[in-house]
């Protein structure tokens, strides 16, 4: 048995100038309404990888569903908000002004010490993973390889589940757009 993660193509990003943390949350409501970039196309391996698959798996955030579209994906067997992306909290204050990528990473250092305001904690998150990963496994027990194309905190959180449930693959399954792990069971 076999599970793929892999995380999204490059999405068409909102605007990067400075914005207030009150901004941020219309920013990332923005980012996660958003698809691919026309630019962006799967590297060989990772097409590769796809077809190999015989289930897709996706979130229901467009630029999973378009990646696996560009991957040549025929049927996406689940589509599903559980395999969302792990949100961002949010603050009502109107400055100061930063890059939205400033407050992505700030907000995410506050989400993994505890802070999530309007949002899902961290340790929902992580339980959330947990049944995330029991959905790929009984997949991939019915069907021997699934390919779940994934974002990059949540499918981190994903492969540490499928590593705790006795799942060999690498520690993280990448960062990068289009960049994969592969698991398979013990």
């Amino acid at each position: 048995m076999e599970i793929i993660i892999l995380r999204h193509g490059k999405p068409i990003i909102p605007s990067l100038a400075r914005i207030s943390p009150l901004e941020f949350t219309k920013w990332v409501n923005l980012y996660n309404a958003s698809g691919l970039c026309s630019s962006s196309k799967p590297t060989l391996e990772a097409i590769e990888a796809a077809n190999k698959c015989k289930v897709v798996v996706c979130s229901e955030l467009p630029r999973s569903i378009e990646s696996a579209e560009a991957l040549n994906v025929k049927e996406i067997k689940l589509k599903s908000s559980i395999f969302n992306e792990a949100g961002l909290p949010i603050s009502g204050l109107k400055y100061p002004a930063l890059s939205p990528k400033a407050w992505a990473v700030i907000f995410r250092i506050l989400w993994f010490l505890g802070y999530s305001n309007n949002s899902e904690s961290f340790k929902e998150a992580k339980v959330r993973a947990k049944e995330a990963a029991k959905k790929l496994i009984e997949l991939a027990e019915a069907k021997s390889s699934i390919l779940f194309i994934g974002h990059g905190v949540y499918n981190r959180m994903i492969a540490n589940e499928l590593s705790a449930s006795g799942w060999l693959g690498p520690k993280s399954p990448g960062t990068k757009h289009w960049s994969y792990g592969v698991y398979k069971s013990t």
